[in-house]
């Protein structure tokens, strides 16, 4: 089956589950360990990375396919013809978007939910060098994903970005009234919670995968 044969919504559930971007992927782990103390700060974070991820990969999809990879800037100097230069120019472009939308997101924040905004804290800007959200667009021109493809991607990352997220901010909760070893507290025992959860993510794996 070629790549735009699957189904957006194969790629959907894909994403989520089987082929999570943080538990398969190992891409946003600063964030997602920093933020999964608590359980609101894991929400709102969460949906910002879903938010961002979904409408950039959009973004960026129209913008590679029309303009970056049709040649249209080649005006510029020493062109963007060749691959290398295309590649680099891609990633330069991408981080551009994915930070315009992250003001998008830290404005609305700042009005709306100041409580919120305090608290993801200087975390919030620094989801324009997430890896996880700059992985998913890469990822999308990697596999050749089409317009839908790449939402359903965009959408299923960040919503599986969300869900680990939340289990492991369920998890730490827990933890608090556990005895953990003294030499395994904090980020020892956060990062051996998160290659089991990886490990039982791996259950999925026989109901749908994409490469």
């Amino acid at each position: 089956m070629s790549t735009l044969e699957i189904s957006p919504l194969t790629i959907l559930i894909a994403a989520i589950f089987t082929n999570n971007i943080l538990l398969s992927h190992y891409l946003g782990m600063c964030s997602f360990i920093a933020l999964s103390r608590r359980l609101d700060t894991a929400v709102g974070m969460g949906l910002a990375v879903t938010f961002v991820s979904t409408f950039t990969t959009g973004l960026n999809w129209l913008i590679y396919r029309f303009v970056l990879a049709k040649g249209a800037l080649s005006w510029l100097p020493g062109g963007v013809g060749d691959s290398v230069q295309l590649e680099v120019f891609t990633l330069i472009v991408f981080i551009a978007v994915i930070a315009a939308f992250v003001q998008v997101v830290e404005m609305a924040l700042e009005r709306y939910s100041p409580a919120m905004y305090q608290a993801l804290g200087i975390f919030l800007p620094l989801i324009t060098v997430n890896c996880a959200i700059l992985g998913v667009s890469l990822f999308m021109v990697i596999r050749n994903y089409g317009f839908l493809q790449s939402l359903a991607f965009g959408f299923g990352s960040g919503l599986g970005w969300l869900l680990a997220i939340l289990l492991m901010a369920g998890l730490r909760r827990r933890l608090r009234f556990s005895t953990v070893p003294r030499g395994l507290e904090g980020l020892g025992i956060t990062l051996i919670v998160t290659g089991i959860m990886a490990m039982a993510f791996m259950a999925f794996n026989g109901m749908v995968r994409i490469q």
